[in-house]
């Protein structure tokens, strides 16, 4: 799968990188917060003297702005991981069920694609293959941000979906599936080198959107790890070249999540949560009908707003499950 010499020969200086980016990471925000306290103290001081109207307004103004970041530095604290700093690469499945299965994964697309974007990340679609009616089979998002996988990590599970299908003309009730799973995506620094005659390159006619090009051209390309049987493919560029290079970095990504968890003392852990990702063994339910409330059964938060959740703000399942002991459990995921 690897160079045999990958992790012997640059283990140190792996370690040593990581390091380096970790401390920063810390203290460069520890020390804005440092900076920051020291001056609303010394405003406070300069308001014993007398009352100034203007510059308490500006004090309290800067002590709710200070208590809302040290509670953020707090849940990142727990990141800790040694590959939480990375970006996300984040996949969505649909499971079983048809047309509902599907629109229900690119709803969960669309959720993590608005979370990303109300934290400042940058997200591209990798791959996304068309439902027939209406939805997605599946998709592969990288979202690029400071502990993107950190903070992604407890979003590897089993979602599942209750509410009255608009899919079906008797308006029944319908529960469905869709599996997440997060993997930290490898920087050009993680040498994994992959031999020609362990793959197996495919190349077909990408579907969905793009015009009469995607349609008529072998554009979108697979990627299959034969010694593994690990598959990466990409549809979403116009050019062959690209979707490769695409497939290529996914595959390596996928890879070295492996490879990770092989060595890693938590492997058994981690394993054990890899096989709850199945459908039936759901991780979140999001409830639209005949009541709203979206429940995590990791950690027993509900929020009643499901259209909030859906919107992105899934920060409060994300803490509450760092906070459980999420961010050392699986702190090499």
């Amino acid at each position: 799968m690897a160079d045999p010499g990958f992790w012997n020969n640059q283990e140190k200086a792996q370690a040593t990188l990581q390091e380096v980016k970790s401390l920063r990471n810390w203290l460069d925000p520890y020390d804005k917060l440092s900076g920051r306290l020291e001056s609303a103290l010394e405003l406070d001081e300069l308001l014993q003297d007398g009352s100034e109207p203007e510059m308490e307004r500006e004090l309290d103004a800067e002590i709710t702005r200070v208590q809302d970041d040290v509670e953020s530095f707090q849940v990142r604290s727990l990141l800790r991981g040694p590959d939480d700093f990375r970006f996300a690469q984040l996949e969505i499945s649909a499971g079983a069920g048809g047309t509902e299965a599907q629109d229900w994964a690119q709803m969960l697309m669309r959720m993590y694609i608005r979370w990303a974007e109300r934290r400042g990340f940058e997200v591209s679609v990798l791959d996304e293959s068309e439902g027939e009616e209406a939805g997605i089979k599946g998709a592969v998002l990288e979202i690029r941000g400071s502990y993107a996988y950190g903070f992604l990590r407890p979003e590897t599970g089993v979602h599942r979906l209750v509410r009255i299908s608009p899919f079906d003309a008797n308006a029944r009730r319908h529960t469905s599936f869709a599996s997440v799973f997060v993997y930290p995506v490898v920087n050009e620094e993680i040498n994994i080198e992959l031999r020609d005659e362990d793959l197996r390159i495919d190349v077909y006619r990408a579907s969905g959107a793009g015009g009469q090009h995607v349609n008529k051209t072998s554009s979108a390309v697979r990627i299959t790890h034969l010694p593994t049987g690990t598959v990466a493919g990409s549809q979403a560029e116009r050019s062959q070249f690209k979707n490769k290079a695409t497939a290529m970095k996914m595959l390596k990504n996928k890879l070295y999540q492996a490879e990770v968890e092989k060595r890693d003392a938590h492997k058994a852990e981690l394993d054990a949560t890899k096989s709850d990702v199945s459908f039936g063994s759901q991780i979140r339910s999001y409830v639209f009908q005949p009541y709203t409330m979206v429940n995590d059964h990791r950690t027993e938060l509900k929020i009643p707003d499901v259209q909030k959740v859906m919107d992105g703000g899934i920060d409060p399942f994300i803490e509450a499950y760092l906070k459980q002991g999420g961010g050392s459990a699986t702190a090499a995921a």
